[in-house]
């Protein structure tokens, strides 16, 4: 077995990154109460109400347990709304509820925030070069489940 120090794996950079980004977006959300899976999921609803929970939890890259579990949450306090499909009685669609955007929306502006800071670190060439890089990274990764 070939060994390989920590620093010149990938993968420890990403971590690191991955962890930092979440960070700054958990304090960015602070203010509208949410946790960055929670904020993630009411940001995909308010671009695609009606959204099932299998296939937002599917955009938000987690499992299907821990988004009814978000979802169920965000339910609790007002946020979204769950209603039998029109069609297929099993299906819930969830929808934003108005305070549910507004605390999107407050959350967002701290996500924003936090997103052109990153991106303000690169050159617009650096930037798409890294969005290649790390599209790149997971087709990679993708391809050895």
């Amino acid at each position: 077995m070939t060994s390989m120090p920590a620093e010149e794996r990938i993968g420890s950079h990403l971590k690191r990154a991955e962890q930092a980004l979440l960070a700054a977006k958990n304090t960015a959300c602070k203010p509208a109460a949410v946790t960055v899976p929670q904020y993630a999921a009411l940001l995909w609803l308010a671009e695609k109400p009606g959204i099932s929970a299998a296939a937002l939890s599917r955009l938000c890259g987690v499992t299907p347990p821990t988004m009814n579990t978000v979802l169920k949450n965000l339910q609790e306090r007002g946020l979204v709304e769950r209603t039998a499909h029109e069609w297929h009685g099993n299906v819930l669609e969830t929808r934003l509820t108005v305070e549910g955007r507004a605390v999107m929306e407050l959350a967002d502006a701290g996500a924003v925030r936090v997103e052109r800071a990153l991106a303000a670190e690169f050159t617009d060439e650096e930037r798409e070069r890294l969005v290649e890089l790390l599209g790149r990274c997971t087709r990679v990764l993708g391809a050895l489940k």
